[in-house]
């Protein structure tokens, strides 16, 4: 039978860090938050800053160390993330400070076991609210753990397990280095008006002021097909919709794609698509409300509600990646126009208010040549992270019950790559 502990036995602190608001900096101190606590890592892209004085304010019980874990107490609940070698952060609303007691349990095993299905299961079933799950902090402290393996087993599974997120984590680099180049590109030509040839070319009064003679202004209709989701059931959580062979892709994954989307978490079975509508791969997704003109590209067949706006790229013209960094050049704009008293929403008559500049074909298939490699490579490597975190998932229970004996079991991240 197993020996149940609680989490307080096995930690040195457990605190709570429910601070006020403070002003927010692009330099200083990390600031963390629920968003920025992922699965296993911290998400400091875009991550609050904070000043030397709040830092302090902020970290009077206990200073965040290496090693140090961070829970969700709410949005998403129960999401763990370890603090890495040479960050100094403050915590922010909503997060609780979890410092593991080294003797008794390394604190990356602790991370991946907090994050394994059992203890998931028993976070959100101690989570309450009417509208938004929250833990209290005294369920956490005297939350059950299984009977811990010895240290050394502990590290060995912490060690097969961070192979994986190591190479995410690497991956997840290299995206963002190949978006940047993308981007910058786009900003170059497109704003700066700085393409090649750009010192022959004169510049002449539009819609949109002085653009390069030749180029041209259009609204997003005359570039390709333009057309909102379906989902005309309702309920739309009905259940008998769900669980088929379509995906079904919803705002929130749009705004967390970034570029494309290459995973889904829901799909529809024959009878939720009869209702829907199935968009073919290289769709432009919109959204038009929850999360306003937030834009990622499908790269398989999917399914989405009306609350996003699908756009299909006439190739002769545009290309969907260079639609994408058009919108974002004119998000605000967008934002503001969506304004509602009681919901903002921008819905496709706003959108196609729009102008939005076409460069000549030479200069549209240049940037479609030289972006291409760039976005092909963004994809298998969005690809191997959705494998990889497949993988991780698989093994994680595995190993942690030890249905996987690691005794037998060596790999590094070279095997995991391989």
């Amino acid at each position: 039978m197993n020996q149940y502990q609680t989490l307080t036995e096995v930690c040195e602190l457990i605190v709570d860090c429910e601070h006020k608001t403070a002003p927010i900096q692009t330099v200083g101190y990390p600031s963390i938050r629920t968003p920025n606590i992922g699965r296993g890592r911290l998400i400091l892209d875009n991550v609050n800053r904070v000043s030397e004085e709040t830092y302090k304010a902020w970290t009077k019980r206990a200073i965040p160390q290496a090693k140090d874990l961070v829970l969700a107490r709410e949005a998403p609940v129960g999401n763990v993330a370890i603090i890495p070698p040479n960050l100094k952060v403050c915590l922010g609303q909503r997060t609780v400070l979890i410092r593991p007691d080294k003797k008794k349990v390394d604190p990356d095993y602790l991370c991946y076991l907090m994050l394994g299905n059992e203890i998931q299961d028993k976070l959100l079933s101690l989570s309450n609210g009417a509208t938004v799950h929250h833990l209290n902090l005294k369920d956490i402290r005297n939350l059950e753990l299984p009977e811990l393996p010895p240290l050394y087993t502990q590290r060995k599974i912490a060690s097969i397990l961070s192979a994986y997120d190591d190479l995410i984590e690497n991956n997840t680099r290299r995206i963002k280095i190949l978006e940047e180049m993308a981007q910058s590109l786009y900003h170059e030509w497109f704003v700066k008006f700085r393409f090649p040839g750009h010192e022959q070319v004169k510049m002449v009064e539009s819609e949109l002021g002085l653009i390069p003679e030749g180029w041209d202004v259009k609204k997003l209709e005359e570039l390709g097909f333009l057309g909102r989701g379906k989902s005309k059931h309702r309920p739309r959580n009905d259940p008998s919709l769900y669980g088929g062979d379509y995906p079904f892709i919803q705002t929130a994954e749009v705004k967390a794609a970034s570029l494309f989307i290459t995973d889904y978490s829901q799909t529809y079975n024959n009878k939720g698509l009869s209702q829907s509508k199935l968009w073919e791969p290289g769709t432009l997704l919109i959204t038009i409300a929850a999360n306003i003109a937030e834009t990622a590209i499908l790269t398989f067949s999917a399914c989405f509600p009306d609350s996003i706006i699908g756009f299909i790229a006439k190739k002769r013209y545009v290309s969907s990646e260079f639609i994408k960094y058009s919108i974002e050049h004119i998000k605000l704009r967008m934002q503001n126009v969506s304004r509602g008293t009681t919901q903002d929403n921008l819905s496709l008559d706003k959108i196609r208010i729009f102008d939005f500049l076409v460069p000549d074909e030479r200069i549209m298939q240049l940037f479609i040549e030289i972006t291409k490699p760039l976005f092909s490579q963004v994809k298998n490597l969005l690809l191997k992270n959705s494998n990889l975190c497949q993988t991780r998932d698989l093994l994680l229970p595995k190993l942690i019950s030890g249905e996987i004996d690691v005794e037998h079991l060596d790999m590094s991240t070279e095997d995991v790559a391989a």
